[in-house]
């Protein structure tokens, strides 16, 4: 867009806003109505910085701070890695952030997609199409943060696949996390920001159709409170409409999604914050292709082997006060308390193997009703203080998490198997016997402590512990069962210490180790409360500022993770706990600006992830869906003047290499190379159009390697148009 248009101010106004989710939230209605002058700018002139936005106004350039807006594609501050405003390169771990203009100019959909732009981070999994999963540094995760907040400790996966509605940064903390966030996957953190309320009246409003029949409507609305002084109003909501290229027998995919925001600064030394997020989802249960000889085929695929009648139908909600207070220039006071909970019931058809010469695919009905619920409390202080000639920023906290699961199933013994080649709908419902009750409970505190040392001579030091204990109780009763366990005791350790070093003012480079620590939270069958896994990284890295504009950062990285869970090879069902895993690499990252109008983000890795010691899979096979080598790179050039001022162009291209689709290493899917491109005109500060096409070629892969019943493919060729207004 041209100079002067302003990059974060959004506004709208909505009449009427009707949220109804009863006590299962099995309905959900947003009525949205009387959209007024909608119209926004991009690209803040220097001397227009909004103080709400940006935290600075003046005639100087707009001031980043960690979790506020982004000004283009790269990001120079970030609290990911220290729960402090802490520029990224003084950080002795690699933070990659992918601001919302990435994810506005790529029109992602998808947290999937947001994260295509992060080296080292792959899809890993859709959970039948119910959830997102990924894959960081070799190691698949299933849960992220939002806004500092782990999500459920004890369900196994965020229950409605994340929305991007009110999102403005999405960041990937590598490597672990545990010594700020306690439980933890050890090949890193992915972090969700929330776009916060402004002061100023703003606002958006999108309007999205493209290939299959998708549909989305997405908006975002801030002002100030009229009655109360400092007080400031958010509302993001989404809903969409995706019957997607799988051959579902004809159900659409839906989502809805609305997240009420405030904030409040009743003084200058004391600021109130509150974030609540209620999703809705319901889907198709979809399990993508089947594995066969060692591959997956992929002449059709639109291939579906359940039924019409399988649903997944869920809810999610969450909910963030946020209290904190300056009791002086050095010391601030921060109050964290979070509630999440919500629910999901499915009904499918399940391929459990192959027969008559793998021509057939059998398959048995399933039913599936879980409910959780978690409480969160963290109370911080943050400190800094000259000792000894010294610069520290101390943070020292407490975080108390309560949490709870509760899954009923029932299972058929036999159902109608299907056709490999072509499956044909047709088979009824049929009796379902009691399989499985899981029940599980989590409560740990943790105490943690973490100093950042200014040491000068461009020495940086930092150190953290983090000391968790508490109690578990985990209980799978089979139809055989009798016994009831007690409570389990937890504790676990998960120091991190980093040392940065900057040589001249461009480059900096660090080196780090890390821990994790996770209490099991798979269905193991047949056993009573599995010891935690845990896990820990070497890590050497630089930062390079090729501009000011324009950073590059690489890194070196080896992870080893004890007692991990994986799919049990007898029954798909559970998960069994596996011996040792390692994986090893290097990555670069690249964001910012090249040229005045010219951005890029994208990334490259190299990674080696194998078993290395086990008693149930071959040491030595691969770790599932990491390919050795992978790569994107999406880049922007918006005109700056002539005829085609106002006109902007993108493209990308994502490559994944091979990877295997089970830990036998029995079958793999191929590599493949995706081209995505844009093109979107800004008719002037109010208004934009755009046009976004994904994989250009039409190619065929799998996107998502899981098991051998369980492979999703990548979409076809798929346009979306988006009609955008702001004010």
């Amino acid at each position: 867009m041209p100079q002067g248009y302003k990059d974060h101010l959004i506004s709208a106004k909505i009449d009427r806003l009707i949220w109804n989710n009863t006590r299962k939230g099995l309905a959900l209605s947003v009525f949205l109505a009387s959209t007024t002058a909608i119209h926004a700018q991009s690209d803040a002139a220097p001397n227009e910085v909004t103080l709400s936005e940006l935290s600075v106004t003046g005639n100087g350039p707009a001031v980043e701070r960690a979790g506020g807006p982004v000004i283009g594609y790269r990001a120079t501050r970030s609290a990911t890695a220290t729960r402090t405003d802490t520029p990224v390169r003084d950080t002795p771990q690699s933070v990659q952030v992918v601001p919302r203009d990435v994810l506005v100019d790529q029109q992602d959909i998808r947290l999937t997609d947001a994260l295509q732009n992060v080296s080292s981070v792959l899809p890993g999994g859709t959970l039948q199409g119910r959830s997102d999963t990924f894959i960081i540094r070799g190691f698949r995760t299933q849960i992220y943060a939002i806004d500092g907040v782990l999500v459920s400790p004890t369900n196994t996966f965020s229950s409605v696949s994340r929305d991007l509605a009110d999102v403005e940064r999405v960041e990937v903390l590598k490597g672990p996390a545990s010594v700020l966030y306690g439980r933890g996957d050890p090949g890193g953190l992915i972090h969700i920001v929330t776009r916060q309320p402004t002061l100023e009246p703003s606002g958006d409003i999108n309007l999205q159709a493209g290939s299959f029949g998708f549909r989305r409507v997405q908006g975002s609305v801030s002002s100030a409170i009229d009655g109360v002084d400092g007080l400031a109003g958010r509302i993001s909501f989404a809903g969409q409409s995706d019957p997607t290229f799988r051959n579902l027998g004809g159900r659409d995919n839906s989502r809805t999604f609305v997240a009420p925001a405030f904030t409040w600064n009743p003084s200058p030394d004391t600021r109130v914050s509150f974030l609540g997020e209620f999703s809705r989802a319901d889907t198709q249960y979809d399990e993508g292709l089947v594995a066969r000889n060692g591959r997956v085929p992929l002449d059709n695929i639109a291939r579906y082997y359940g039924e019409p009648f399988a649903r997944y139908n869920s809810n999610s909600n969450f909910s963030l006060l946020r209290v904190e207070h300056d009791l002086n220039e050095n010391i601030m006071l921060r109050q964290v308390l979070n509630v999440q909970w919500g629910e999901f019931d499915l009904l499918t058809t399940r391929a459990t193997g192959l027969a008559n010469r793998n021509t057939l695919v059998n398959r048995r009905e399933a039913t599936v009703n879980s409910t959780y619920a978690t409480v969160d409390s963290q109370s911080e202080m943050v400190a800094k203080f000259d000792l000894l000639g010294f610069k520290h920023t101390v943070l020292a906290g407490i975080e108390y998490t309560n949490g709870y699961r509760h899954a009923y199933q029932t299972e058929s013994r036999n159902y109608p198997p299907v056709s490999f080649q072509n499956p044909a709908f047709g088979a009824g419902l049929v009796g379902l016997q009691f399989q499985s009750e899981l029940k599980q409970k989590n409560e740990l505190n943790g105490l943690y402590v973490q100093d950042q040392i200014d040491l000068g001579l461009g020495f940086q030091l930092l150190l953290g512990v983090r000391y968790d204990t508490g109690t578990q109780y985990y209980f799978n009763r089979l139809p055989a069962s009798r016994t009831i366990p007690p409570d389990q005791q937890l504790s676990g350790t998960t120091p991190r210490v980093g040392l940065i070093y900057r040589p001249f003012e461009p480059l900096t480079l660090y080196a780090s180790y890390s821990t994790s620590f996770k209490p099991q939270i798979a269905n193991v069958l047949n056993v009573v409360s599995p010891a935690p896994e845990t896990g820990d990284q070497y890590e050497i890295g630089s930062r390079l500022d090729l501009t000011p504009d324009l950073t590059l950062s690489a890194a070196a990285f080896r992870i080893t993770r004890n007692n991990v869970a994986a799919t049990d090879p007898n029954n798909n069902t559970y998960s069994v706990i596996t011996g040792q895993q390692r994986s090893e690499g290097v990555e670069a990252d690249l964001a910012g600006q090249i040229l005045p109008g010219w951005k890029v983000i994208g990334g490259i890795s190299f990674i080696d992830a194998r078993i290395t010691k086990d008693q149930v899979y071959p040491v030595g096979n691969r770790l599932v869906g990491v390919p050795t080598f992978s790569s994107s790179i999406w880049s922007t050039y918006q005109f700056q003047e002539g005829f085609l001022l106002g006109w902007n162009i993108g493209a990308g291209i994502t490559y994944v290499g091979r990877r295997t689709g089970d830990l036998n290493n029995s079958y793999s899917v191929g590599g493949y190379a995706r081209l995505d491109a844009a093109v979107f005109y800004d008719f002037n500060e109010h208004a934009r159009f755009s046009i976004n096409a994904r994989n250009l070629t039409d190619r065929r892969y799998i996107e998502q390697p899981f098991n051998q019943w369980n492979n999703t493919p990548g979409a076809p060729l798929s346009i979306l148009a988006t009609i955008t207004a702001r004010m």
